[in-house]
């Protein structure tokens, strides 16, 4: 080899979320040796805090079929059917799965899993953990399975600075303390960009890693202009700015309330219409938030939510709850088939890092870890396919691919990349700093239609010609093209 490498793996996974920890498990279980870089300790990363649970066909009533409905409804006609079709399908045996690796869902008192209702969603068919503690209880399991997996090994502490690449085949990541880690396979699995909005539920960490990392290796972007923003997330209350009041909490009976305490909005519509009721109530009242009435909930069934307002001051069970409107999501992210595969041949994405067409315009509610699962075994199996490694490389890239955001770029993605958006505020994302951030005003920009989470004052009306037709950015720039993804 022409360029040394400090260790060599079949599989290689860069983010040790939901996504990450279950392909590492994956892959370790069919017979690859494995190796996961974490930029944190295992069971702190952003799917730690996840309060959604994973959607999942389960009920007697329910199919999967009525799920692909739901999650097409929610999506604008956006939605990549074969990607819908794959997760709903596959998605009560990734339930199982997690059951058999030691994951504990919530039973009645006959031990039958209890099914949750959330937004956008015609059945009950959502499964927690712990309540709003499922991406807690999940990623707990899921990092102790690896730990004790032999084929396995953990890079704690650590970040990938950049994807190596060898005559255009990525052939691992060199680490930001200039390691170097080589493998016949690599899956990026580094979460979201939702941090680089200054009003976000997400850690400070989701500033698009994975898509930045990927970019930077000859990747394409897609959907970028397509950013969900949860309508419930804490306001105005110190040390809990942000925090994110689950859905299914709305689920179970809370309510909206704007200035007079009258409801203003169906609270279990898809996201993008709740955010967007929320958004302009605040508006025409000239307030910073609107009150959550979460009352007459059982404080049992939630309590690290109920818990966390308690330590701040405030009592959910007798008291209102102030929340406006925080990126959360973002539907876009790399470029990808259903097994997670990019344009750089041995580079996977998966999570919300990857985007499949899978989510559309809107994400409809708890598809996010349900794609975690699924999307993660699926790309683990597709990466045990993976040609062996070439005798020699190129030499490994000399700069870091991963920028952090500054207080300007966040405030600016905020400010005209925000719920509501045009064309003079999008233009100047063009000429920021930030690669992410002009991609997403790129994306943005060449969106010329109101769709789901994108919503442009000067083209407030859907176009029926942009229907299953997705921006893709190019890894030449910030050029785009439109691509139909049927």
């Amino acid at each position: 080899m022409s360029a040394a490498a400090d260790a060599t793996t079949d599989v290689l996974v860069v983010g040790a979320g939901a996504a990450g920890l279950y392909a590492a498990l994956c892959a370790a279980r069919d017979g690859a040796q494995v190796a996961v870089v974490s930029a944190t300790p295992l069971a702190e990363t952003a799917s730690y805090w996840a309060q959604g649970g994973v959607a999942a066909a389960l009920a007697v009533d329910d199919s999967p079929a009525a799920h692909l409905a739901d999650t097409e409804r929610a999506g604008r006609a956006l939605v990549r059917r074969s990607a819908a079709d794959a997760l709903c399908r596959e998605a009560p045996d990734a339930v199982h799965d997690l059951e058999s690796l030691g994951v504990r869902f919530d039973a009645d008192r006959h031990g039958r899993r209890v099914l949750g209702l959330e937004g956008g969603h015609t059945h009950r068919r959502v499964v927690h953990a712990g309540g709003s503690a499922t991406g807690r209880r999940l990623v707990r399991q899921l990092s102790a399975r690896l730990v004790a997996h032999p084929a396995v090994t953990v890079y704690e502490h650590t970040r990938a600075s950049a994807v190596w690449t060898s005559e255009g085949r990525a052939v691992g990541v060199v680490l930001d303390d200039a390691r170097a880690i080589v493998a016949r396979a690599t899956i990026l699995a580094c979460g979201g960009s939702a941090a680089l909005w200054s009003r976000t539920t997400n850690p400070p960490g989701s500033v698009g890693v994975g898509a930045q990392l990927a970019f930077a290796a000859g990747a394409e972007l897609a959907d970028l202009e397509f950013v969900q923003f949860h309508p419930t997330a804490v306001a105005g209350i110190p040390g809990r700015e942000g925090f994110l009041v689950t859905e299914a909490i709305r689920g179970e009976g809370a309510t909206l309330l704007d200035g007079s305490g009258e409801r203003f909005v169906e609270e279990l519509a898809p996201r993008d219409e709740v955010a967007q009721a929320v958004w302009r109530t605040m508006l025409a009242e000239g307030s910073r938030s609107v009150m959550l009435d979460m009352r007459r909930v059982d404080p049992g069934a939630f309590p690290n939510v109920v818990g966390a307002l308690r330590e701040s001051g405030l009592d959910p069970v007798t008291e209102l709850v102030p929340v406006s409107p925080a990126c959360h999501y973002t539907m876009g992210g790399v470029a990808c088939d259903l097994d997670g595969r990019t344009r750089v041949p041995g580079l996977h994405v998966i999570g919300e890092t990857a985007c499949t067409g899978l989510h559309g315009a809107n994400r409809l509610a708890s598809n996010s870890l349900a794609e975690c699962i699924v999307y993660g075994g699926r790309s683990a199996r597709a990466a045990l396919d993976a040609p062996a490694l070439p005798d020699a490389f190129d030499a490994p890239p000399a700069g870091p691919a991963v920028h952090a955001p500054s207080r300007e770029t966040r405030e600016a993605l905020w400010r005209h990349a925000g719920i509501e958006r045009d064309a003079d505020g999008l233009r100047t994302l063009l000429d920021d700093p930030h690669p992410l951030a002009r991609a997403i005003g790129a994306a943005a920009l060449a969106r010329e239609e109101s769709r789901g989470a994108h919503r442009r004052l000067d083209h407030p009306a859907q176009d029926p010609a942009l229907d299953l037709v997705h921006t893709v950015v190019e890894p030449t720039g910030d050029a785009t093209r439109r691509e139909r993804w049927d």
